[in-house]
Parts: C-alpha cells; structure tokens; sequence
C-alpha cells in the first residue's frame, strides 16, 4: 500500500476516532442518568416528609450538576446540497435526549416544591397580602363596617386553632354616615391603620406557634382556608371607589356649600362656590371626580384664575398630555419648580400651537433654566414663534438675553418681532436694554417707535 492510499480520505485519523469515542461515553452516561431520573421520581413519590423531601432535593441538585457537566458537542457543518431527509447527525440526537432529561428534571424539581408545605409561613404571607390591601385601600363607611367584620371573624377562627387572643379593638368604629369630610377621612385612616396593626399581632401569632409542616399539617391547612375566606371577604367590602360620582361628592361635603341650586348643574354653582372662598382642595376634587367636559373646563378655568400652588402637581400631569390650560395655570402658579420647568420646556420646540403657551408659561414663572431653549427659537422660520420667544425672555428677565433681542430688534424681517423684542428689552429694564431700545425713537414702525418712546433714561430723583 502507498503512503497516499494509507493517509487517504477514507482512513480515519486520531481525531475523528476520539469523538467517536467520546460521542458513544457520552451516550453511556445519558443512558445512565436516564435510568436515575427514574429512581429519583420513585423516590419523590415515597417521600412522606419534610426530611424526606429534603434528602430527594439535594439527590435532584446532585443529578443537575452531573448532567450539566456534560458538554454535548456541536454536529458538523453539512454542505448545503445535502439531502434534506438525510438521518440527523449523533450529536443532535445527543443533545435532543440531553433535552429531554433536563425537561423532566424540571417537572421533578416543581414536583418537589408542590410536595412541600405548606408551612406557618405561607399563612403570615397570607395575612400580610390581605392586610396590605385593607391598609392600601380607602374604604366607604359601609366597607369599613365590612372589613371591621371580616378581620373581627379571621381572628375568632385564628384564636381558635391556635389558642390566641388576638382582638381588634374595642372602640374602634367607622365614622358614622352623618360624619362628612375630613372627619370621615381621618377616622377611615385610623380604622385602616388599627386593622393593620391587629394583622400584625395575628401573624406573630403564628410565629409564635413554631407550626411544623409535617407535624401540624391539619393547622396550617385549617388557617390557609381561613386566610381565603378573609380575602374573599375583604374583595367584596365596599371601597370608596364603588360609590357613585356624586355620593362620594356629597361625602367629602362637596355640595354643604350650597343653600339652594342657582345653576344647572349644581355641581357648577358649588364650584363658583368653593371658588370664591378659596377651596382649591374641593376644585380639586371635583376636577379629579367629575367626568365631564364641561365640568372639567370650569374647574381648570377657577384654578387659572386663582392660581394655587396645589395645582402643580396634577396641572404637571395634565401638561404632559399636550393640554394648553394647564400649561397657563402653571404659568399662573408662577412657581419655577423643576417638574414645572421640565414639563413646560418639553414643549419649546413644538408645534405653535403649544409653543405659545409654554413660551408664556415659562416667563411668567421666571424659568432662567429655559433662556438658552428659548432663545433658539428667536431664528425660527415663523414670525409668531420668534415673537412670542422674545416676549418670553423679556418676562423671565435674563441679562443674558439682551445682546440676542438687541440683535432681532435690528435685523428682524417682522416689524411685529421687533417691537416684541424691544418689549422684552424694556422688560429686563438694565440701562443696557433701555438705552438699546431708546435708539428707536424714530423707527420705521410705529409699535417699534412706541416702545422706544415709553423708555424713560431719566436718574430717579
């Protein structure tokens, strides 16, 4: 034989006999992890206890650490004009059978954890669900009545199963549905917040009773029924959200206002109401309750007149959403908070429908953090945006701006983008500004001109 015919393609080399070889141990050592999976599953069904269950666990952790060290190598590449129904190469049929084992070793493994418990831990998990819900919650007078109950009935079955004497307290009542407004609040608060306190004592309770999973089985079972109906019971309670629009209104003494009805609806009078003795938090909560248009106008246009600071933060919201009256009754406001600035600056290079009011939000508000975006705007394409830009500058007032506005009153194609800019000059006030402006007392135009005019040099005396 020739040394080239020895060496040929059809004569396997080392390499190719060590992956047969490996290919087939590997093939061994599925097979037997195969055959364990199958004990392992005998075992988990004969386990009976917690220490049993124990001993499967760690056998499952031992079986994946096994079958995770086994590396199932890649198949070889194949020619693309390979016959498509060719037999799958080893190594795929390895690795689908590797599959197929670490499937099954996670049904075991969730089999394991549904054998398991429960346990006294589950329970005050239980607890503390419900009573996050009852503490989360504002409830109606009618739903704290409810839950007073329902929490009275859990710990009668609680006490019972484990000797304790956990109690709500004696004088604890809902207030009662004469009581309206803030009373009605702060005593739904204080049912709330007494309820969460006894839930708290009840699930000490179960600590306290150390309640073993396998020896105490029964107890544990009897209180997770319990924690059930408990939650059903509270899910069924009456929430203050349940109430009609108008009875949660007459509840927070929205309409006590209100002598007679002069207008339709009367919502609209106890607004003008609320309005002219300054109750911004009833405006408030008609705005947030009410659900119609027309309501929701009239409660923005008492906030834009009155302007109070308890507005920013839903106006904020609602600028957020490309809404123009909230963008005026921040502006209104007139407090430079940074959620204020952020919100109305998202809006200086929009359209100009939402530019002007943002423009003239952020100067009324002083908004300096706002100059540099607005100032851009003064070499905007559209005469309105520059105009309504340097207005805004001129109300925020920045010295900063004064070399640009001094700039649009010279060079500005727009004589109505001048005189805004020599406004804004006059605005900012400096002997800077207002001897630039002083310099068109025989302008072209004559609200140029007119501003020039007004500008007064004279030292004050």
């Amino acid at each position: 034989m020739s040394e080239d015919e020895t060496n040929g393609d059809d004569t396997p080399d080392a390499s190719d006999e060590e992956q047969s070889v490996d290919l087939e141990a590997i093939r061994t050592r599925l097979a037997g992890l195969e055959d364990d999976l199958e004990e392992l599953d005998s075992n988990l069904e004969a386990a009976e206890t917690e220490p049993d269950l124990d001993v499967v666990e760690a056998d499952l952790d031992s079986f994946r650490d096994d079958l995770e060290s086994i590396e199932i190598p890649e198949p070889p590449e194949t020619d693309d004009e390979d016959d498509e129904d060719d037999e799958p190469a080893p190594e795929e049929e390895l690795q689908d059978r590797y599959d197929d084992i670490e499937s099954d070793l996670d049904d075991l493994e969730d089999d394991l954890e549904d054998q398991r418990g429960p346990y006294g831990d589950d329970v005050i998990s239980e607890i503390n669900s419900v009573s996050g819900t009852i503490t989360g919650t504002r409830w109606s007078v009618e739903g704290d009545e409810e839950i007073i109950a329902a929490v009275d009935g859990f710990l009668a079955e609680l006490n019972a199963l484990l000797g304790s004497d956990v109690a709500v307290p004696s004088d604890l009542e809902p207030a009662s549905g004469a009581e309206l407004g803030d009373n009605a609040v702060e005593d739904g608060q204080r049912v709330r917040e007494e309820l969460g306190d006894t839930l708290e004592s009840a699930t000490d309770a179960v600590d306290a009773a150390d309640l073993d999973a396998d020896d105490d089985a029964e107890t544990i079972a009897a209180l997770l029924e319990a924690t059930d109906e408990f939650e059903s019971d509270i899910d069924e309670a009456t929430e203050w959200t349940d109430l009609e629009v108008r009875e949660q209104l007459r509840r927070e003494g929205f309409y006590d206002v209100l002598d007679h009805v002069k207008d339709f609806p009367p919502e609209w009078h106890a607004l003008k109401v609320h309005e002219k003795r300054g109750n911004v938090d009833q405006i408030l909560l008609a705005y947030d309750s009410l659900g119609s248009e027309f309501m929701e106008d009239h409660c923005l246009e008492s906030l834009e007149r009155m302007g109070p600071e308890e507005a920013i933060e839903p106006m904020v919201q609602k600028a957020g959403r490309r809404d123009k009256a909230a963008m005026r009754i921040l502006g209104k406001i007139g407090v430079a908070d940074e959620q204020v600035v952020d919100a109305l600056a998202d809006y200086v290079d929009s359209n100009p429908d939402l530019q002007k009011p943002a423009f003239r939000a952020l100067g009324e508000i002083g908004a300096t953090d706002a100059v540099e975006p607005i100032a851009q705007q003064l070499a905007e394409d559209n005469p309105d945006v520059r105009s309504w830009a340097a207005r805004a500058l001129g109300l925020i007032g920045d010295t900063r701006t004064i070399d640009p506005l001094a700039d649009v009153l010279a060079d500005d194609d727009e004589d109505r983008v001048r005189a805004s800019a020599a406004w804004a000059l006059t605005q900012i006030g400096t002997l800077e500004a207002l001897e630039i402006v002083a310099e068109y007392d025989d302008d072209r135009a004559y609200l140029v001109k007119a501003e020039a005019d007004n500008v007064d040099l004279e030292p004050v005396a």
